[in-house]
């Protein structure tokens, strides 16, 4: 048992289904019975009203029959209860019950029983008002001063001050600024009313300042009424806590001083009466309710906080003296004196969990037993022990940050993308003006296990690919049950997607509340974005992928793009994205080889893809296991770096666009300023011009916007097109130099760093920053280079030649032998191989990987382009004889 939880003195249940909150619990000797015993009073939203004399049997006990000494269901919801001196005549307590549109007062009263079934209690309405306006909370006191007697004032949910002289209503005040209504409570020793605005400030109000104001129910909206009907209603203090306030409380338990506490979000905070901060006490947690309290010490204040956790804590001004779990989370506390106890901690739940508890510890009373004695077997425990070593050897080795795949998963989601494009396309506010826009069906099922317990599906695809729905919320899935939606895919932007991939994600809780992710990815079709078209006979960019088997037929790879009677695509194909830009596909009847070339570099990025997956699903199905691609060319690397600058220049476009439209509108304000201040003034002054200059900023600002808007369009699809270049660099580089697949996972997070640019965060700096890093580590020429440092702060360049320059020698660093590793270790014996860094390759070696088989060609130096002019004609071996000098 644990020292810290709330020992249960005397608990009960209220009703079935009922909700409770903040105004709902009273605690106070509502009878008159003289004893100094407190009664707890509860009214419920239901509309019930119980009034309880907790006499437990022994801590910890029930509910008995005796406890409830009344219980009556009223005809409205009950938001708050209060007892104090609410009839007029006589100084006894009654209690005050507020409804939504009326507030009742009511006497108690018991009559002693003749028989065991012990005393009767009843009450008797003394008076009631009927609410012009929607209440929302009270308070009470003896406003102005007046002795023996409270006055009740409400505050309405649009801000209305209702004040009531007893039996009879006083006065009605509307509240400055006001938006929503916060706690309200009335200070006795300042005379006023301190509430929290929606502003977030701590505001009081004199209650002589609230008599002597405008009445609200004679305000008018006409500017000579408002300055013939009264006084205006100014604030006395206000101070700005900056959080919304939950409670707010005043504690007067010496004459001399009085402080006012406020519970906010994430502080409480104690104030003088003048409004000044006494202290503050910044909270880590999320408070649901609080209470000061009598201190034992002088010149301190004790208080409770419960929060969302179940916890009820105790301070002493802002020291935390004692912590105690709850069996719920409390929306009221109050402190009473019960059966000659005192301090009793009485707190309620939204539901309506009533509990007295006490602050204390149990004694444990548990006992170690007596452990038997028996000799011990040494070489037993010896042979145990290297046992275990050994298998905590084994686990380690294998050990990884990431948890392992269950062999069962309790949710499973698969994606299955149709074999053909939709009869009828789903495309919806399409940007492609094609003839016709394709899409094709993707249909998702969901299957389980176990329970799962609000699940949530969300399908993503790159831009400019767009789903016809992209999130699904289904009810809680049964064990051994199955969801299934279909949703299309269709090509929304006009420009080539840089990945024909996709993802879908199912998040969900189980039943003991761990939320939990099953995902699965999905492989769009390449008919999505392109169509057969006729062969290209002139381009701009060619690459050359050699492989160590025999050209494959088109017509084999190729059915959905090929007409099967017709021959002469069997070595050469077309492509026509729906963009408008074309590719063509070559394949070599003598060597082992593929040309593909195309007018721009980005397009020749998913043909190159679906070459090679094409390639390797084809001998896979001939279990052929040796077969590999490999790229001897020279990397495009100018032409990739045109794209860089292009898109360098856009986001440079897109800062002068944000620096004119930030000083079009100061000028804008200040013209405004201007024109404002000539139509205040009583005695007309000409405009000088400036609605006319007003009228010439205004559109101004419309057409930078319009600029704006236009440059980061053309920004998003230069960044595309990079991202499709930066794919075929990593491609052509890990078949270049044979990368393994971590090398190249190591590659793609290099260059491929951000899903999205912004101009905070750019592509340029952060793939400077990551190739800077490999310089400095793996690639490094010497241990000097290992010890520089570079800035911690990613901001964007001036320029892009320092980014190139850096990708320059990467590529160097790597054509001399250079490998790519995130480990130190390696690192460091990579550089400590050779003073000059890499490790060195023979010169036979190099020779035999830079030379083509058949031809006399070497490999080109990295700084060239790989621009070729093409020949009149396409010949069947055109991607044999262009790599000839």
């Amino acid at each position: 048992m644990s020292l810290f939880k709330a020992r249960d003195w005397w608990s009960t249940i209220l009703g079935e289904k009922e909700e409770f909150d903040q105004g709902c619990l009273c605690v106070a000797d509502v009878d008159n019975s003289g004893s100094g015993q407190d009664k707890i009073i509860v009214g419920s939203y239901m509309g019930y009203l119980r009034i309880f004399n907790p006499h437990p049997v022994k801590p910890g006990g029930g509910l008995q029959a005796e406890d409830l000494l009344l219980e009556v269901q009223l005809r409205e919801p009950i938001l708050q209860v209060e007892v104090g001196k609410f009839v007029s005549g006589t100084e006894g307590l009654h209690l005050a019950v507020l409804h939504f549109r009326k507030l009742c007062v009511y006497a108690v009263s018991g009559t002693l029983g003749n028989v065991e079934h012990g005393n009767q209690y009843l009450i008797k309405l003394m008076y009631e008002h009927n609410l012009q306006r929607t209440a929302c909370n009270m308070t009470y006191g003896p406003f102005g001063g007046v002795k023996g007697r409270d006055l009740i004032c409400i505050q309405s949910m649009d801000g209305m001050l209702m004040l009531f002289e007893q039996e009879s209503y006083a006065f009605g005040r509307f509240l400055p600024g006001f938006l929503l209504p916060g706690p309200l409570t009335y200070s006795a020793r300042t005379d006023s009313f301190i509430t929290v605005s929606s502003c977030r400030q701590v505001e009081s109000y004199k209650y002589q300042v609230l008599a002597f104001a405008t009445d609200a129910d004679e305000r008018q909206e006409t500017e000579q009424q408002k300055l013939s009907s009264g006084k205006r209603l100014v604030v006395d203090w206000v101070l700005n806590i900056g959080e919304q306030a939950l409670d707010i409380c005043v504690v007067s338990f010496n004459q001399a001083v009085s402080s006012v506490f406020v519970l906010g979000e994430r502080n409480f905070f104690c104030l003088k009466d003048n409004g000044q901060i006494r202290f503050m006490k910044k909270l880590d947690y999320s408070p649901s309710c609080f209470i000061p309290y009598c201190s034992v010490k002088e010149g301190t204040i004790n208080t409770l906080v419960g929060n969302h956790s179940k916890m009820l804590n105790v301070y002493q001004d802002v020291t935390l003296k004692w912590a105690t779990q709850l069996p719920h989370i409390p929306v009221s506390v109050k402190v009473a004196n019960l059966q000659d106890l005192k301090g009793v901690i009485v707190t309620l739940s939204d539901s309506g969990h009533l509990q007295c508890s006490y602050l204390g510890t149990d004694p444990s009373l548990f006992q170690a037993p007596r452990v038997d004695s028996r000799e011990i077997n040494y070489e037993e425990f010896d042979a145990e022990m290297k046992e275990l070593q050994k298998i905590i050897k084994e686990a380690t080795k294998t050990q990884d940050i990431f948890p392992k795949s269950e062999k069962h998963r309790d949710v499973i989601v698969t994606a299955e993308v149709a074999p053909d494009l939709d009869a009828e396309s789903k495309a919806i506010d399409s940007e492609v003006k094609a003839e016709a826009v394709p899409s094709v069906t993707v249909k998702i099922t969901i299957q389980t296990r176990v329970t799962a317990q609000k699940p949530n599906l969300a399908v993503c695809v790159q831009a400019p690919l767009a789903v016809t729905c992209d999130q699904f919320v289904f009810d809680d899935l049964e064990p051994d049950s199955s969801e299934t939606v279909v949703l299309s895919v269709f090509l929304k932007g006009n420009c080539c997607p840089s990945e024909l991939e996709g993802i879908c994600v199912v998040s969900y809780d189980t039943p003991t509340g761990i939320p939990k992710v099953a995902q699965c990815n999905f492989r769009l079709p390449l008919r999505l974005i392109c169509v057969p078209a006729q062969a290209s006979k002139a381009a701009n960019h060619k690459l050359t992928i050699d492989t160590n088997k025999s050209p494959i037929s088109f017509l084999t790879i190729f059915p959905d793009f090929v007409d099967p009677s017709d021959e002469d695509q069997a070595n050469v194909l077309g492509f026509q994205f729906l963009t408008g830009s074309k590719t063509t596909l070559l394949a070599s009847k003598t060597s082992q080889r593929y040309r593909i070339q195309s007018d721009q570099l980005e397009d020749l990025w998913l043909i190159t893809k679906e070459l090679t997956l094409r390639l390797e699903e084809h001998f896979k199905k001939q279990n052929c296991k040796d077969f590999a691609c490999t790229f001897s060319g020279s990397i495009p690397l100018q032409e990739y770096f045109e794209l860089i600058d292009r898109h360098f220049e856009l986001r440079l476009n897109a800062e002068k666009f944000q620096e004119l439209l930030s000083e079009r509108a100061v000028q804008f304000r200040a013209i405004e300023r201007r024109l404002l201040t000539r139509f205040k003034d009583k005695t007309p002054a000409p405009l000088q011009h400036l609605d006319t200059l007003l009228e010439g900023t205004f559109r101004e600002v419309i057409a930078l916007a319009d600029a704006a808007e236009e440059n980061q369009a053309n920004m998003f699809q230069a960044f595309t097109k990079l991202k499709s270049a930066t794919h075929l660099v990593i491609m052509l580089i890990s078949l270049w130099q044979k990368l393994s697949t971590d090398q190249v996972a190591i590659l793609e997070a290099t260059f491929l760093p951000l899903a999205e640019d912004t101009q905070e965060l750019g592509w340029e700096e952060t793939v400077d920053a990551a190739i800077s890093y490999l310089l400095r580590t793996c690639l490094s020429k010497s241990s000097k280079e290992q010890a520089l440092t570079s800035s911690s702060q990613l901001c964007m360049p001036k320029d892009t030649s320092r980014l190139k320059k850096n990708i320059t020698l990467f590529c160097d660093r790597l054509a001399k032998g250079g490998r790519l590793s995130l480990s130190t270790d390696s690192a460091t014996q990579q550089a400590a191989v050779m003073p000059g860094g890499c490790t060195t390759i023979p010169e036979s070696d190099l020779e035999e990987r830079t030379v083509i088989p058949g031809s006399t060609a070497t490999l080109p130096s990295h700084g060239q382009v790989a621009k070729q002019k093409s020949k009149p004609g396409l010949s069947e071996d055109a991607a044999e004889e262009s790599e000839k000098p």
